[in-house]
């Protein structure tokens, strides 16, 4: 991505935000380390299967809850049925980081302390992977959902909150990006369709593919 082309800041709709180059470059590093860490122990990353019997082509760890198509549990009862790692308190932070960032308005700052997630997606994306047009809807809680990209570029498109089709806004998500969305954005439908190969800064610490670190509120409690 060329430094000469900007990449302002930009509403794609109402709650849903783009802060581009938002994670500075040791930021990155340290995600891919932990990220790496995270892929091995307790639970191993997998591609998890859908209700169908077809295989994601995102390979899925997961911390704090483990999802599953189209539930969460503890346990990791699809990958060797450990019990998943916690969210660390300074990915929290990050967490509440990224959603003053995006939510600039000086009366959204209460939210962005109180903002809490309880359950980590980690998703990496080979060259081939695609993320279906999809809500994340498994939660008990609106609050926002904060989305971190790393390595190859990818097409995002971000829809609309009633069906999988258009309208629709096909986003570039670079190295680095934040993506936020909440308020009347919170259920929309969205999705990746196309991972760009070898656009990736070798510097971030992934020498190719994509890693998407998605930060969540369940609002879940164990029984």
């Amino acid at each position: 991505m060329s430094a000469l082309i900007p990449r302002p800041r930009a509403e794609i709709a109402p709650g849903a935000v783009h802060v581009p180059d938002w994670l500075t470059l040791d930021e990155q590093r340290h995600l891919v380390v932990e990220c790496r860490r995270w892929a091995t122990a307790p639970v191993p990353m997998r591609a998890a299967q859908l209700p169908t019997g077809h295989r994601m082509s995102v390979q899925t760890v997961c911390l704090g809850w483990h999802w599953r198509p189209y539930s969460y549990a503890r346990t990791a009862d699809d990958a060797g049925g450990g019990r998943v790692a916690p969210v660390p308190d300074w990915l929290v932070g990050l967490g509440r980081r990224a959603v003053a960032a995006a939510y600039q308005d000086p009366a959204d700052e209460h939210s962005a302390d109180d903002y809490t997630p309880d359950a980590a997606l980690i998703n990496f994306y080979d060259d081939t992977a695609k993320m279906g047009m999809h809500q994340d809807k498994e939660e008990r809680s609106d609050a926002a959902v904060v989305s971190l990209s790393i390595g190859d570029t990818c097409t995002f498109r971000f829809g609309n909150t009633t069906n999988r089709t258009r309208p629709y806004t096909d986003v570039e998500l670079v190295s680095g990006d934040l993506f936020v969305f909440g308020g009347p954005s919170r259920f929309s439908y969205h999705g990746v369709p196309k991972v760009f190969p070898g656009t990736g800064n070798g510097d971030c610490g992934l020498k190719a593919g994509r890693l998407n670190i998605t930060l969540r509120v369940t609002g879940l409690e164990d029984a």
